[in-house]
């Protein structure tokens, strides 16, 4: 059996891991299971820009996957980046295993704004389908709704959905019957 695993590193409560698991199992039918990670965030962390590199704890992360490892999902609570881009919320490799989110942009406190826990979870949730679409080779939608659709600000997470529109549940379901 094969498994996505959950890399949960230095995030603080975890309030959102079950709503998580049960949301992945949901939109790619696979089981999850919790791994704690052997990745450095120091390693990743860029004096200039005090912010973390996503691509390094990407390479950190998928150094070593266990066996049953259909994909592996990292989760942080830092600020991360891509050279190219201010901030990201994440990243992941297409057609690959491993794909990053992080919860720091995701929060409200972020913006000056009350802590909503539902609201974290939810945007967590959109965000880490995305991401997990992007590893099982989905990439950006045009459908304003659809999860798979790129976010460039909160507000982006907050207007879609968590499912994916029929012709990205299409691509993934043939994804999935040729990696069989």
């Amino acid at each position: 059996m094969a498994f996505i695993y959950i890399l949960p590193m230095e995030t603080g409560p975890t309030f959102w891991i079950e709503p998580l698991e049960k949301s992945l199992q949901r939109a790619f039918g696979y089981q999850t299971r919790k791994l704690r990670p052997k990745v450095s965030l120091e390693k990743a962390f860029d004096l200039k820009r005090s912010q973390y590199s996503s691509s390094q704890i990407l390479i950190q992360m998928i150094a070593q996957p266990p066996p049953d490892a259909v994909k592996l999902l990292g989760i942080v609570n830092v600020d991360l980046f891509i050279p190219i881009l201010t901030f990201v919320f994440g990243e992941a490799q297409l057609r690959g295993i491993g794909s990053l989110v992080s919860m720091h942009r995701l929060n409200n406190r972020f913006y000056g704004l009350p802590e909503d826990r539902n609201l974290l979870t939810e945007r967590l949730i959109k965000e880490a389908i995305h991401e997990l679409g992007h590893n099982f080779g989905l990439v950006h939608c045009a459908n304003p709704r659809c999860v798979m659709r790129s976010s460039t600000y909160v507000e982006d997470i907050d207007f879609k959905s968590r499912e994916m529109c029929g012709l990205c549940r299409d691509q993934l379901w043939t994804a999935k019957k040729e990696r069989r």
